[in-house]
């Protein structure tokens, strides 16, 4: 009996000791949950001073102090009217003004005796470019010259068989006969001066002709029509040139094309007589135009139309090849809502103002509408009087990318 009272209270005492210990256990155990709690949950208070964003109802909200909304120079203003201008940038490149550019082509061929034109040569009007020694060119003289002297005796024998003729002397067949071979004679007479001429020989020069040597029969020059530079040249001492092969291009660059190229969803916006800017890859302004004409065609491959300004370059510096941008500028357009540039943040690809409310400042998806260098049309997600963030909206959105605020930070997108 009293082995079963003491078996008893052994086990009733290794019970209380073994529950005296899973109690422990437990107590240690919340300790440590609450201690990993403190470390990585979220219940841990802020530290003193340090800002910080949440998510609420209506987006991402930023906290901040009205010590730290000053010291940011974060600017709070209502939303209003603006004022766009209309405007857009197309390529452009400046070219050789066609209407003053001559290609010189040889009327006849022969063998290159002498290259006086050279690139880059300022030449004048009727200035020798090159010489051909040509056999075409002594023959049609030859043709021209025999001509010339069958027609003096034509004529003489013309006259004296009239004078018969009235005289009675001889008969009126001989007179006629007479007169008929003059005819023949004189229409032979401006074959041959019209074939000269259209070798580009003068008529100063066939009146002289009589007076040249038998050399200066072969001797063709060409010659600059139009003053210029030359800007093209391919003939060579000594060759063997063929008619109608292009030798030199004389333009003048004292005038200028700039060809615009116009796109399609832009042709309803340029007009003639538009003002226009012309800037070169650099940035730098180049020159100010008029817009003269607009081709009535699409180009096929690219889908744009010609817009074309003539621009005066007596110094020379707009050199045809040249790309330019040309910044068209229209009428300005009120709009019911437009905020500075600067205030429209990207994230995410979606455009976004920052709004003012009682929990912080709002991030506010909004569509921007027609722009000007510094002025963004709101079209929708801003009504007009709702208060936006006008100032400081890059250093809130480096709040929301990077979790920290740079006072430093500069404005951007």
């Amino acid at each position: 009996m009293i082995r079963k009272r003491l078996f008893a209270a052994l086990v009733m005492l290794i019970l209380a000791v073994v529950l005296t210990g899973c109690g422990h256990q437990d107590e240690i155990s919340a300790d440590e949950r609450d201690h990993e709690k403190d470390e990585h949950g979220s219940e841990l208070e802020p530290a003193a001073g340090e800002e910080h964003h949440r998510e609420d109802e209506h987006g991402t909200v930023i906290e901040l102090t009205a010590e730290e909304i000053t010291e940011l120079d974060i600017e709070i203003t209502a939303a209003g009217p603006g004022s766009i201008d209309r405007s857009i940038d197309l390529p452009g490149e400046i070219k050789l003004n066609e209407d003053l550019v001559v290609h010189i082509v040889p009327r006849i061929g022969g063998i290159v005796r002498e290259v006086r034109g050279h690139l880059g040569d300022r030449v004048k009007p009727g200035e020798i470019l090159a010489v051909i020694e040509s056999r075409e060119l002594a023959d049609a003289t030859a043709e021209y010259l025999s001509s010339r002297e069958r027609l003096v005796l034509a004529a003489a024998i013309h006259d004296r068989e009239k004078e018969l003729w009235q005289k009675k002397i001889s008969s009126e067949q001989e007179y006629l006969d007479a007169r008929q071979a003059l005819a023949e004679v004189r229409i032979a007479h401006r074959s041959a001066r019209q074939k000269l001429l259209a070798l580009g020989i003068s008529d100063k020069a066939l009146e002289e002709m009589s007076s040249h040597t038998e050399s200066d029969f072969t001797r063709y020059e060409i010659l600059s029509p139009a003053g210029g530079t030359l800007i093209h040249k391919r003939i060579s001492l000594g060759e063997v040139l063929e008619e109608s092969r292009e030798v030199f291009i004389v333009a003048d660059l004292n005038s200028v094309w700039v060809d615009i190229s116009v796109y399609q969803k832009d042709l309803a916006f340029v007009r003639e007589g538009h003002e226009v800017s012309l800037s070169t890859g650099e940035g730098t302004l180049a020159a100010k135009g008029t817009i003269g004409y607009i081709g009535p065609l699409l180009e096929h491959e690219t889908r744009t139309a010609l817009a074309r300004i003539i621009l005066q370059n007596p110094d020379k510096t707009l050199r045809p090849g040249t790309f330019v941008t040309a910044h068209i500028s229209g009428e300005s357009e009120e709009v019911p809502v437009a905020v500075p540039r600067d205030a429209l943040q990207t994230i995410d690809g979606e455009s976004i103002l920052f709004l003012p409310t009682d929990a912080g400042f709002e991030a506010h998806p909004v569509t921007a509408g027609r722009s000007s260098p510094n002025i963004v049309q709101i079209s929708s997600g801003l009504e007009p009087g709702q208060r936006y963030v006008s100032r400081g909206a890059f250093i809130l959105k480096a709040k929301l990318v990077t979790g920290s605020i740079d006072s430093h930070a500069g404005h951007g997108h």
